[in-house]
């Protein structure tokens, strides 16, 4: 079986596409057709969890949940806008 590639909207190259979408419905489809393995790896690994923790979100609370879904889309270049600060050094901080 041969590896599926794809042109990655986020890394902009043709790269290794995922094996299956990372979750049901229309986004998962959206992430499996237009995202690298690489690129959601470089989510699901790391920004994922700057995103979860700088901002403290609870994966319980719908709002949160769809501020994570929002940042997931923006970091993967599949909808335009600004992603959130993470790793701000200054924020939190005092003295």
């Amino acid at each position: 079986m041969t590896q599926r590639l794809i042109k990655c909207v986020k890394l902009g190259k043709e790269l290794p596409a995922l094996e299956k979408p990372p979750f049901p419905g229309d986004l998962g489809k959206k992430i499996f057709e237009s995202v690298s393995a690489q690129a959601w790896e470089m989510w699901r690994s790391d920004m994922q969890m700057k995103v979860l923790n700088e901002y403290r979100l609870n994966m319980g609370d719908p709002k949160d949940y769809q501020v994570l879904l929002e940042q997931m889309q923006l970091f993967l270049n599949l909808k335009g806008g600004s992603t959130l600060e993470v790793e701000n050094a200054d924020r939190g901080r005092k003295g």
